[in-house]
């Protein structure tokens, strides 16, 4: 888990037009302070998925940050990703240990759900995301997740937690000192006219009241 530092854990959004605009917005993100980028299409467009993936891949690693996989075992494995994130119908998390390298990050959705986390936790996974805990953009629909998951993983699993959902630079403070250990989004920075800027905005999320990284 060497490769997972807490901090910032940005989601790409369809907020761009070609691979190299993308890794230009990657690029100003990790300049903010982006400490892992997870890579998120939905579409069935193979080719541009692909495209994307290689190039922010030659990217992170030229750059040192964690690319992540949404959902896709096999692409996360051609493009050479340091890990996959996995929702609730994405595979298991034993079939991405054996399909992806030794060492690679396996995170998984728990939705509301600490039971699903423990799960997660049994078979192996580097860490664990709740969420949504406020309304989303980008999944208006998304079951709603209390603080009090971020507390009881903090002190009964010993993983990385993942906050995700609605999070701004006002409301993420709350969610780390609850527990979260990466706070994760998507809109409040490729969405934002300047990324590098909003994302330099979530710094003091991380701050905690003694003035010590979180």
């Amino acid at each position: 888990m060497s490769q997972l530092v807490a901090g910032l854990y940005v989601i790409t959004g369809p907020y761009h037009s070609s691979a190299d605009q993308l890794a230009g917005m990657v690029a100003a993100a990790i300049d903010g302070g982006a400490r892992v980028v997870q890579y998120r299409d939905k579409s069935d467009d193979s080719g541009r998925r692909l495209a994307e993936a290689t190039r922010l891949r030659q990217l992170c690693r030229a750059r040192g940050v964690p690319l992540i996989v949404n959902d896709d075992i096999a692409l996360a494995c051609r493009v050479g990703a340091d890990g996959v994130h996995l929702g609730g119908e994405d595979g298991t998390i034993a079939d991405a240990r054996r399909e992806l390298p030794a060492g690679a990050i396996i995170g998984r959705s728990c939705y509301d759900r600490f039971d699903l986390a423990v799960e997660a936790a049994k078979a192996g996974a580097d860490y664990v995301a709740f969420g949504s805990f406020y309304p989303s953009p980008t999944k208006p629909g998304a079951v709603r997740a209390s603080s009090e998951l971020l507390r009881r993983a903090r002190s009964e699993l010993g993983l990385p937690t993942v906050a995700i959902g609605g999070i701004t630079p006002e409301n993420g403070a709350a969610l780390v000192a609850a527990g979260a250990s990466l706070l994760a989004v998507i809109s409040a920075v490729f969405a934002a006219p300047d990324i590098t800027h909003a994302t330099r905005a979530f710094a003091p999320c991380f701050i905690t009241s003694r003035g010590d990284p979180a």
